[in-house]
């Protein structure tokens, strides 16, 4: 009971500015835009506050305890979203371009940022942020590798700088280029990072573009499992050489760093998938998952000081924007040459 009086101040705040943010994301959706998220609103707001007020003895315990365990209990309700028979539905063709988008990310991305002189693990998140699914990629992956605040501060926000310009740009670049419903869905579906974002960019060039848009970005959630693996991995295999080279003999223990709340996200997905969890009840699992990320973001800003933040953000943000434009090259690129682009149909 102490230790729930502890996390009360800090959990609050978070939940205000989360509900704040999403009260203002929903003004601009009754508008008819999308630019800014509310995760990325809430994240801003954070810094705006820290700015001002910064975690003391009594909000500090909340506010950590909101942007770690309430960010994994997040993603563990996320997977009641992804239906397995969703990636079957897709086919092939968006697994295909998938393929590519992600090998640009992940090898090109890591090449590219270190060439930028970035952290591995800042480098690591936008480049997850680009390739999979945006903000949760971006929190899934943030706890196995052990980032901070600052790190994921950075990933979301060059993440979202480019999602706001493709919005604009790429339902023009569509009707430019004639691609037919299902190509430009699949474009969008592969190219563009955070959930909204694509359902605005699918739903600006056609309805059926934005259905097909949304059914392949769903898919690239599935993406999530094999990435948090692989970077929980990653992380053992670093500290191991760190330690090596110390001269230290402390163990790391597999068992101690694997991402637990993954096999939840996994559970969750299958029950979804064997129509366990009946439709209306995912999506308000989803609703509640995707409110309490933006609530960790929220204390992720809560924790970070934006002057810290400029004084090095120019590199994070030319590396979001540099492997942002190369998946979009490269997602069209890979539709040409599998027939998809310009008039295909799937």
């Amino acid at each position: 009971m102490k230790n729930v009086k502890k996390i009360i101040p800090g959990a609050a705040i978070a939940l205000v500015i989360a509900a704040a943010a999403k009260f203002l994301e929903s003004l601009e959706e009754s508008a008819g835009l999308h630019f800014i998220g509310a995760s990325v609103i809430a994240m801003f707001i954070g810094m705006i506050v820290n700015a001002f007020y910064k975690p003391n003895s009594v909000t500090a315990p909340g506010i950590k305890f909101t942007s770690k365990k309430i960010l994994k209990f997040a993603i563990i309700l996320l997977g009641a979203s992804l239906n397995i028979r969703t990636v079957l539905t897709v086919g092939r063709f968006s697994l295909t371009v998938m393929v590519f988008t992600l090998a640009t990310c992940f090898g090109l991305g890591a090449l590219i940022g270190k060439a930028l002189g970035l952290n591995w693990k800042t480098s690591s998140l936008i480049n997850a942020g680009t390739g999979i699914c945006g903000g949760s990629a971006i929190a899934a992956i943030a706890p196995v590798i052990e980032a901070t605040d600052m790190d994921i501060a950075y990933g979301l926000s060059a993440t979202f700088l480019f999602d706001t310009v493709m919005i604009v740009v790429f339902p023009i670049l569509g009707h430019w280029m004639g691609l037919s419903d299902a190509a430009f869905g699949l474009w969008a579906g592969t190219a563009v990072n955070d959930t909204s974002s694509v359902v605005a960019t699918g739903y600006a060039f056609s309805e059926a573009a934005g259905d097909f848009a949304t059914m392949v970005k769903l898919t690239r959630t599935l993406a999530i499992i094999p990435a948090v693996l692989a970077f929980a991995a990653i992380n053992v295999h670093l500290k191991r050489k760190a330690q090596a080279a110390e001269g230290t003999a402390v163990k790391v223990s597999i068992k101690s760093i694997f991402p637990w709340f993954i096999l939840g996200f996994l559970a969750m997905s299958a029950l979804t998938s064997l129509g366990l969890i009946p439709a209306g009840t995912a999506a308000a699992l989803k609703t509640i998952s995707k409110f309490l990320m933006v609530a960790a973001l929220a204390a992720i800003g809560l924790n970070t000081d934006f002057k810290s933040l400029c004084r090095s953000g120019a590199k994070p943000m030319l590396h979001g924007f540099i492997i942002s434009l190369l998946v979009v090259l490269v997602a069209i690129a890979v539709e040409f040459a599998i027939g998809i682009a310009p008039h295909g149909v799937l």
